[in-house]
């Protein structure tokens, strides 16, 4: 039993008093404590201790008090499952040394038994499910098999994605062949973390928005698709993918409990695309935490005006910058949590 299932109820699409609240890396990098810990252990290592991915995860609840807990994690500990060497540089972020940019290097990528490399994950939702007793959902996510790719083959961050895009559309059936892998690890994974305990998951697309529609429907959404289908019968699943307004009445159609939206597309946009009937999460600008809290408050209450309290998850449009004030993050929470229509 779940004390606070705002946001259960707000998946079912229920009426609620008010919308519930989270917000994307809500579990990291802004935390003064979150820092004290980035500074005695590694990233990697924070995501693969059990106890620390739970201190992490819970961290939040206790100082900023959003609606759902988000396990502290990263979208690249499935290819890391998968055999594939994958580094968090300072000042750089991911770096894969190694590329996957071959037909040959992605034949060499395995499957793997994720209860035996992925097990570190189900042990800190188990941990973090006993921490937070039943106090508020607690969220798993997953990458989306194309963003993964684009780390994969381009082999670390880029605005662009152009040696991904490259790989895909000159190594089409290679390309597919590494993205179906990813999926097959994919769906094990989240249904595995279903098993441990988490009571939604999210899927993060976060560069879905850099195809075009036709190579989206084809290099992306087809895969999230086959996701959502062998998870939506089991758990709430929230579809996210940032720049993806054009895909949002496909998105309603898929299965998907929530389609996240970014910061460019205007709440009424948002719901005449994805046929008004489906729940919606997003779409606070997350630079707009820099403002002064008065400011914030207003924003937010005008922004869930425009969505509507019902069938609504308010968050940011994509995760929260590291230098944001804790009290700017709070203030954005408690707008939410104290309006009223």
């Amino acid at each position: 039993m779940i004390e606070n299932d705002l946001l259960l109820r707000a998946l079912r699409g229920e009426s609620v008093e008010r919308p519930p609240v989270w917000m994307m890396r809500q579990a990291g990098r802004y935390l003064p404590d979150f820092m004290k810990l980035k500074e005695k252990y590694d990233f990697f290592t924070r995501c693969r201790t059990p106890e620390l991915a739970t201190e992490i995860t819970v961290m939040p609840i206790r100082q900023v008090g959003p609606d759902a807990a988000i396990l502290f994690s990263d979208i690249l500990v499935v290819p890391q499952a998968m055999g594939i060497h994958i580094e968090m540089q300072p000042g750089k972020g991911p770096v894969v040394p190694q590329p996957i940019n071959t037909p040959e290097k992605v034949e060499q990528v395995i499957v793997p038994d994720v209860q035996e490399e992925l097990d570190y994950v189900y042990q800190a939702i188990k941990f973090t499910k006993q921490e937070l007793n039943g106090e508020v959902p607690l969220i798993g996510f997953a990458g989306s098999p194309w963003t993964i790719l684009c780390y994969l083959v381009q082999g670390h961050g880029s605005k662009t994605f152009d040696k991904a895009k490259k790989f895909c559309f000159m190594e089409p059936i290679a390309a597919h062949r590494l993205l179906q892998k990813i999926t097959d690890t994919t769906i094990a994974y989240l249904k595995e973390k279903v098993k441990a305990g988490v009571d939604a998951v999210q899927l993060f697309d976060s560069w879905g928005g850099l195809l075009e529609p036709k190579d989206y429907q084809e290099f992306s959404w087809k895969y999230m698709q086959q996701i959502i289908n062998a998870l939506k019968n089991e758990v709430p699943v929230i579809a996210y993918g940032k720049g993806c307004w054009f895909a949002l009445k496909q998105m309603s159609q898929s299965g998907a409990a929530a389609l996240g939206v970014d910061w460019t597309c205007e709440a009424r946009n948002a719901r005449y695309l994805s046929g008004g009937n489906i729940t919606l999460q997003g779409n606070f600008d997350p630079a707009r935490l820099y403002s002064k809290p008065i400011e914030i408050r207003h924003m937010v209450h005008q922004m869930i005006n425009e969505f509507g309290k019902d069938r609504y998850i308010a968050n940011l449009g994509h995760g929260i910058l590291p230098d944001i004030p804790v009290d700017n993050a709070r203030a954005f929470v408690d707008a939410v949590k104290e309006y009223r229509s």
